[in-house]
């Protein structure tokens, strides 16, 4: 029997077998390979106004941020910032520029600290027996102390302006009260301070005015037709620091904030009932 040219087909088989192999192969390792490729994330910053983290005392620059919104955030003195950084013109940062911050609130130089004791470090705790002789609850939960509320009586606020409050404070959403007032009207000082800044360069405030009371509180004056004190001067309780406007917002109005240890709030914890 001439073998002619069937005498190939077992290797034309044997080949083809192969090359689907191969092709297999090739396309169970693309596969693989997408299954293993990193996910495409868009990592363009974005700023959160109502918090800033801090590592180790450092700051990142986020799209969005000044010199002065960062200071605002903290409850520093820009200036303080800027020399804290060796910043010779607060107007240039760039996102991804890391900034110390150590001395605002949360920012922990050198790690990580824990003030709490636990049994573990070595310090015997002895519980105190209850009166009349009855056993201590093992385990039982520590009753719940809650700090109490500021009171005006004791923080000596007083109202910057005696206008209706026509928004008033809500999380995200307005981090202070907007109060109504006509063109010219007199801004005061909440409280005594030292003024921090005086301008116009955080957007969303208008000319502004913001006071330090002491390492935890500021208040922030904004939207002013005129400002009448400057930076590093200290003004008295009640004294006019500027003059209501309607300065980056659409009427006439005065927006008020507290700030501690560089977050907002409620400033109506703080002012006197009226």
């Amino acid at each position: 029997m001439k073998r002619g040219v069937f005498e190939n087909l077992p290797l034309l088989g044997h080949t083809r077998a192969l090359a689907v192999g191969f092709a297999t192969l090739i396309f169970l390792g693309a596969c693989t390979t997408t299954g293993n490729q990193a996910p495409v994330v868009d990592r363009l910053p974005s700023r959160s106004s109502d918090s800033a983290v801090v590592t180790d005392g450092i700051y990142t620059v986020k799209a969005g941020d000044t010199l002065y919104s960062i200071a605002l955030d903290f409850g520093l003195d820009w200036r303080e910032l800027a020399r804290a950084n060796n910043l010779s013109d607060p107007g240039k940062l760039s996102i991804g520029q890391k900034l110390r911050v150590t001395g605002a609130p949360g920012a922990v130089a050198g790690g990580s600290a824990s003030g709490t004791i636990t049994e573990d470090s070595g310090v015997e705790i002895t519980p105190i027996p209850p009166a009349g002789g009855a056993k201590p609850i093992e385990n039982a939960p520590a009753p719940e102390i809650k700090p109490p509320a500021p009171t005006a009586v004791t923080l000596g606020f007083i109202w910057p302006h005696p206008g209706e409050i026509v928004q008033g404070y809500k999380p995200g959403v307005n981090k202070g009260i907007d109060l109504t007032a006509k063109v010219g009207d007199p801004v005061l000082a909440s409280q005594a301070g030292r003024v921090v800044y005086s301008g116009n360069a955080l957007r969303g405030y208008g000319n502004l005015i913001i006071l330090k009371h002491d390492n935890n509180l500021l208040t922030a004056y904004a939207h002013n037709k005129t400002l009448l004190v400057k930076e590093g001067e200290p003004v008295t309780k009640g004294q006019r620091i500027a003059e209501a406007g309607q300065s980056d917002t659409d009427r006439p109005k005065l927006h008020f904030e507290v700030r501690k240890q560089g977050k907002p709030v409620d400033p109506m914890d703080y002012l006197p009932a009226r």
